[in-house]
């Protein structure tokens, strides 16, 4: 059986969760506080230890405050956030029972009583400053994202408020990255021995073999189903179908393209499909002639196939045909005046004749200012979508006159050309927006100052202040408005080309029942999973 799940959002939800008065949620009128009541039902287990492919392998630290370990641990059912989002992306309450908004820098966040670390420490106000803490050491790598923070202090022993340096409309979201997960303060050695609050605990871990975890019989949000699970590491995505079909496994994530009709017509398993937050795109180095020339960027654009490339690298079912930044579990995001994206090759032509490009020995292949002109694309090896992608966009641009090739490179390698400006085009893969707000991508590829925009050299002082109205705007129709704007500025200028959204696909035997797919690619392993008999 084959399960397409597409989900969508409410615009008036969405609005919600970009005004910070987000998701999930209760409002009381009379107080304005948001509220929301946990789910303390116990669940009957039906036992059974799972069995799971995965096809990431975490680093050689299990710490989620290490670059983004957190996602790893999370997906291991091992730590929570204060807050999160669900399936359908609305923002929930996790945590933290609830926040209240003082002003426009000040947030106070109530934390949940009577939740308890796997090591016994209880869940308090101590616990929740030391974990986030550790985000804002001057050491941790990823320190830069939450510098908006200027101090978080204790009112009550279940009571925090975080002060930001400027109105921040995100604060809230940013709380549900990986990275702020709360973990025990009675904790040796988060590096080789994760403890927090989520419904199993960790066991054993052996490294770029498997993760092991058991039932947390004490979880807060009801007993889990499972009585634990085993999350073996395999990269390599045929491994990881043969094991499942040969029942080595119970779930393997991201199986392959070429599999999904197949193993949909065996009724002894289930493929899951779901459109993620992960967009591919193409950068385009502005700082390089002709790249400099938004004519030949324009083209570049144009002469893209999206449903081609779809069809023919994804075989149809590994993605959606980008029409701008946002893909549709986005909903609140997307420009709805922005057109799909078609290719046009005569437009594309034109304007690379308006550029300076011609055929001047007439031998098919166009010459920029009379010379000889080759265009190269550079991706690499972590996403199987990416080279198939790659090869046929070099296909596309060759069909208008574009002598193209493509490298395919380790990412450490292109990772260095890209900051050393040592590229014409790549094609990479984002998501763009883990913790569910616009300002993530847009602020780090589009805002002059972004690591991104550093690469891209891409600048629009006129873009940059829509970006930082919509930071610092805590109302959702003003924020919609700004980043309404950035896109449509965004479309026009193409630092960067965007492809298509990929699709979550996890192929699982029939047995596994109560299994979710979370757009924000963070959660797997939750309470509700479960084998039957």
């Amino acid at each position: 059986m084959y399960i397409n799940k597409k989900y969508r959002i409410t615009v008036p939800v969405m609005l919600v969760v970009m005004a910070t008065v987000l998701g999930s949620l209760c409002i009381d009128q009379s107080s304005g506080e948001k509220t929301a009541s946990a789910n303390q039902t116990n669940i009957s287990s039906q036992g059974g230890i799972l069995r799971y492919a995965d096809a990431s392998i975490p680093t050689d630290t299990l710490d989620p405050a290490i670059k983004w370990t957190g996602w790893s641990m999370r997906e291991a059912g091992i730590y929570e956030t204060l807050f999160s989002y669900d399936e359908n992306m609305d923002l929930q309450p996790e945590l933290a029972e609830k926040y209240e908004q003082i002003s426009d820098t000040e947030w106070k966040i109530h934390i949940r009583e009577g939740v308890k670390f796997h090591d016994g420490t209880p869940l308090d106000a101590d616990a929740v400053i030391y974990s986030l803490n550790r985000v804002l050491d001057s050491n941790n790598s990823r320190k830069g994202e939450y510098d908006f923070i200027e101090y978080i202090t204790k009112d009550s022993e279940n009571v925090v408020t975080i002060k930001t340096k400027y109105p921040y409309a995100p604060t809230i979201a940013s709380l549900t990255d990986p990275v702020t997960s709360i973990v025990s303060p009675s904790a040796k050695d988060l590096s080789t021995n994760p403890v927090g609050t989520g419904p199993f605990k960790f066991k054993s871990f052996s490294r770029d073999v498997s993760l092991v975890v058991e039932r947390n019989e004490d979880y807060w949000n009801g007993i889990p189903r499972l009585h634990g699970a085993i999350i073996y590491y395999v990269p390599d995505e045929m491994s990881r179908i043969f094991k499942l079909e040969n029942n080595e496994v119970d779930i393997a994530s991201d199986i392959p393209q070429s599999e999904v009709e197949r193993l949909s017509n065996n009724i002894d398993f289930t493929v899951y499909d779901k459109e993620t937050l992960r967009t591919y795109f193409l950068y385009i180095n502005t700082k390089k002639a002709p790249f400099d020339d938004v004519k030949v960027r324009q083209a570049l654009n144009c002469a893209l196939d999206r449903q081609q490339i779809v069809d023919s690298a994804l075989e149809g079912v590994g993605g959606t045909p980008a029409k701008s930044i946002f893909p549709s579990v986005m909903e609140w995001s997307i420009n709805d005046k922005i057109d799909a994206l078609s290719r046009d090759e005569q437009k594309a032509k034109k304007l690379l004749t308006e550029a300076g490009f011609s055929d001047v020995d007439a031998d098919g292949w166009l010459e920029y200012n009379g010379e000889p002109f080759e265009l190269n694309i550079k991706t690499y090896t972590t996403r199987p979508q990416l080279k198939p992608a790659a090869e046929v966009i070099e296909s596309q641009f060759e069909s208008i006159g574009l002598k193209t090739s493509v490298s395919i490179l380790q990412s450490g390698a292109i990772e260095t050309d890209m900051d050393n400006g040592n590229y014409d085009l790549s094609l990479y893969a984002w998501g763009v927006a883990p913790t569910g707000d616009p300002d993530y991508i847009l602020s780090k590829h589009f805002e002059s100052t972004g690591s991104e925009a550093q690469k891209t050299g891409y600048s629009n002082p006129q873009v940059d202040e829509w970006i930082e109205a919509g930071r610092q705007t805590m109302d959702p129709a003003q924020r919609k408005e700004y980043y309404d704007s950035v896109q449509m500025q965004v479309m026009e200028d193409c630092p960067e080309l965007f492809v298509f959204y990929q699709n979550s696909i996890f192929g699982a035997n029939a047995k596994v029942g109560g299994f979710k797919q979370f757009p924000n690619e963070v959660s797997f392993l939750t309470k509700d999973i479960y084998l039957e008999e």
